[in-house]
């Protein structure tokens, strides 16, 4: 099910996966699938509403920004490729311990309050650069992308614009998914799409009350949450090894 954070879906359920079973390739094409469905349904309906609302204002601006998207696609497109191609490649332990390494450093910052953020243009690219590659590796790449998102948008552009970033990133994903044979468990998208739904739309209500309220308590009950299952990962990998 998806995350209530309205994006970062990812981090929030790999981990409790990747502890049912170690097989990233398993899990990542489930998650792209229902990322890209949802991302291109959100792109649709934002613009929908931004042709809806122009009929009365003429001067409203969309919630989608354009010039971010042509600033990052550049930036992430090849570190991008190398993390799926180091995916693939990667032993499935190997690429889980990855996962969870990644995944622990979120949860700390997530702890004591301590978000990446960014402030310069040189720190934004390098941001990036790093969010490519993760996403690449394990689709976890949002607490990179959002700081760069954030010091470059209104606060109400950022879920949108992210989306169509997400669309085109994970398309690059899983035509590398396709062209080298690896099960995208289409299978099971029948059972779960109806649940990824309910998550989405309970996405949706949880996005428009955070950028009214704060939610820095519970994002350190998430951390916590985040970082038990991580350590609980590395340590049953290390079981294992």
């Amino acid at each position: 099910m998806r995350s209530g954070l309205g994006f970062g879906g990812a981090v929030l359920t790999l981990p409790f996966l990747l502890l049912v079973l170690n097989a990233p390739l398993v899990f990542l094409p489930i998650i792209s699938v229902h990322l890209l469905i949802f991302s291109g349904l959100t792109i649709v309906m934002a613009r929908f509403k931004l042709r809806r609302e122009r009929r009365v204002d003429d001067a409203k601006e969309g919630s989608i920004n354009w010039a971010f998207l042509k600033f990052a696609f550049p930036i992430m497109s090849l570190p991008k490729l190398l993390g799926v191609a180091g995916v693939i490649a990667l032993p499935p332990s190997l690429a889980s311990a990855v996962i969870f390494v990644v995944v622990s450093i979120y949860a700390v910052s997530y702890i004591l309050n301590r978000p990446f953020r960014s402030g310069s243009r040189r720190l934004d690219i390098g941001l990036l650069i790093v969010g490519g590659y993760v996403s690449g590796t394990s689709l976890v790449a949002a607490p990179l992308v959002v700081p760069v998102a954030a010091s470059r948008m209104p606060a109400y552009q950022i879920r949108d614009t992210l989306f169509v970033l997400w669309f085109v990133l994970v398309g690059i994903k899983l035509a590398a998914f396709v062209a080298t044979g690896i099960d995208l468990q289409l299978r099971h998208h029948i059972w779960l799409l109806p649940c990824a739904a309910v998550g989405h739309v309970l996405g949706l209500r949880f996005h428009r009350y955070s950028l009214q309220a704060g939610t820095t308590v519970f994002l350190r009950y998430v951390g916590i949450g985040l970082l038990t299952v991580s350590l609980l990962g590395l340590l049953s990998l290390s079981l294992q090894t």
